[in-house]
């Protein structure tokens, strides 16, 4: 097993670790620990909520949680001679569950706290809870369900340096102000904007605390760096391009996930987990000049779950309330999609909040289908036949 260089105990906050990591994005955030490239190491990570969801019934705790606590993060991690310009090559060895802790959560967040994909559609808080044996999952609050999980980190990325922190606050800052599209009235936030309520900041205390946690940008959306990207199909075997913007890149990883379905649709709608991940870093010198890298780029690995045969739903860029006409709105084709499947599937037993929870948790393949025949987009989402042990064909 390679060296682990950040331990995790699941039984304390991450305020209470022996090493804290942080929830924010800010160059200041001191490192944890360096490294060399060419080194290989194991990172622990705890669960995305800092442990705030229980393995029970009840779903009280996804409607309770506070998301001022999101993302706890494991990192940063100096890698010794990066430099801004340069890129770093993050190879994912293995990714994997904690041991006793073989079990993760799927949650629909309620609409005043949240919300998802389809809040407008399911606004109440809703969670399932998987069972994971090796390579398989299933739940007790989804029956005659069993799949193979995907293991990847939902969010990986480097520090930002000051100029694009201050970049991505303005932006983000200007869509707030702006109040948003008011065709979607239903929105419970445009974007989270820099709070300093429960930030965790790593080592720093005081005077320098207070700036930073002003300053520091939510983990919540992916950005040039990476961030909460939620690629399912990053996953172990991966080797993943970041652009490097601060001296020692800073590299930060968390919200582990046993399973995604592509969109992770319910906003907390892969199947979350505390986790380990084996990493081996390189670095590219002048990479991001020479390969004109603005975000990241990854090659997948060659592990997934291998199924052949699909029930595939299309959904088209046409308001499913008012039966408005969108231009090419993949937005609103792929929310058709998905609400075809769920209709779909309640004739066969099975609850709306049930395949919600599905289509976010099991590896469904999501596509822009088309996006050039005026007016509609043309959105699909796959979803493997075998992995319900129920007959869910139509006869």
């Amino acid at each position: 097993m390679p060296e682990v260089l950040f331990k995790v105990d699941l039984k304390k906050p991450f305020t209470e670790q022996d090493v804290v990591g942080h929830n924010r994005w800010h160059p200041d955030i001191p490192a944890v620990v360096s490294v060399n490239p060419g080194d290989v190491f194991r990172i622990e990570c705890k669960d995305w909520t800092d442990g705030q969801i229980g393995n029970n019934d009840s779903s009280d705790d996804v409607r309770d949680v506070d998301l001022s606590v999101v993302h706890v993060l494991s990192g940063p991690i100096h890698v010794n001679g990066a430099e801004p310009g340069d890129i770093l090559v993050v190879d994912l060895l293995d990714v994997g569950t904690l041991p006793d802790y073989e079990w993760g959560f799927t949650g629909i967040f309620a609409r005043e706290n949240g919300g998802g994909f389809l809040t407008d559609h399911y606004p109440i808080a809703q969670k399932a809870i998987w069972d994971i044996q090796g390579i398989y999952t299933k739940s007790r609050h989804i029956p005659d369900v069993k799949f193979a999980g995907i293991p990847h980190p939902g969010l990986i990325g480097c520090a930002p340096s000051h100029e694009l922190l201050a970049k991505w606050n303005k932006r983000e800052a200007e869509l707030v102000a702006s109040g948003g599209p008011v065709w979607k009235p239903e929105i419970p936030a445009l974007a989270e904007l820099p709070n300093p309520k429960n930030a965790i900041l790593g080592s720093l205390k005081g005077a320098e605390y207070d700036r930073v946690a002003k300053e520091a940008a939510r983990t919540v959306p992916p950005r040039e760096h990476g961030g909460n990207c939620d690629i399912k199909n990053l996953s172990k075997g991966s080797r993943i391009y970041f652009p490097i913007y601060v001296e020692g890149a800073k590299l930060s990883m968390g919200d582990t996930h046993f399973s995604q379905g592509d969109g992770e649709i319910s906003f907390c709608g892969a199947i979350e987990m505390a986790g380990y991940i084996d990493l081996h870093v390189e670095l590219i010198k002048g990479g991001v000049e020479k390969y004109a890298l603005t975000n990241p780029i990854f090659k997948p690995g060659p592990v997934e779950p291998r199924y052949s045969e699909y029930l595939v739903f299309e959904g088209i860029s046409v308001d499913e309330f008012t039966g408005k006409q969108y231009y090419l709105d993949a937005h609103v084709a792929y929310r058709r999609a998905c609400l075809n499947a769920i209709e779909y599937f309640k004739k066969f037993g099975y609850t709306g909040e049930q395949i919600y929870l599905l289509l976010g948790s099991a590896p469904c393949e999501g596509r822009i289908s088309g996006i050039v025949d005026i007016p509609n987009a043309c959105c699909t989402i796959a979803v493997p036949t075998a992995i319900f042990e129920r007959n869910v064909l139509p006869t």
